[in-house]
């Protein structure tokens, strides 16, 4: 069941981000984040949180800060999308955008099949965001070196 982030969900939603990224704190380029303050959606089972999105809204734009689905191919992650693209248009903003890393090849191909396009490459973004939280891995998904910051973004239509 998917529902919005209330006060009475945050510190599952905390021990959600604990438990999956050792931190709820999240470093990239647009800003450091405590994703367990943010709006956002959980979809949970019997009071366990099996999915989260994450996002802020800015000028004309709503960023996802965090996208996460323990289970894959049940749909989690899409629905997740859904919601946060209908509280984009609710607000009638005019884009979403989200920031992934270079080693995220699932994401990629995850956000590309539901119509984000590649917007820019913020090389060694990852590297700075480092020198911040020194508990990001050198090495990412696949064995590949993480170094950089992949925008995505998908115009909002009506």
């Amino acid at each position: 069941m998917i529902e919005p982030i209330t006060s009475s969900t945050r510190d599952a939603v905390r021990a959600f981000f604990i438990d999956a990224w050792g931190s709820s704190e999240m470093v990239i380029s647009t800003g450091t984040y405590d994703c367990a303050t943010l709006d956002g959606f959980v979809w949970s089972e019997t009071n366990v949180i099996i999915g989260l999105v994450t996002y802020v809204i800015r000028e004309d734009e709503l960023e996802i800060i965090s996208l996460d689905s323990l289970q894959e191919k049940r749909g989690i992650g899409s629905a997740l999308l859904n919601e946060v693209e209908r509280v984009a248009k609710h607000y009638q903003l005019e884009r979403l955008s989200l920031i992934t890393t270079n080693d995220n090849l699932r994401a990629l191909a995850f956000y590309q099949r539901r119509g984000w396009r590649l917007a820019r490459i913020i090389s060694g973004a990852v590297d700075a965001a480092r020198l911040h939280k020194p508990s990001i891995p050198v090495i990412g998904e696949h064995g590949i070196p993480l170094h950089d910051e992949i925008m995505l973004s998908k115009v909002i239509t009506t």
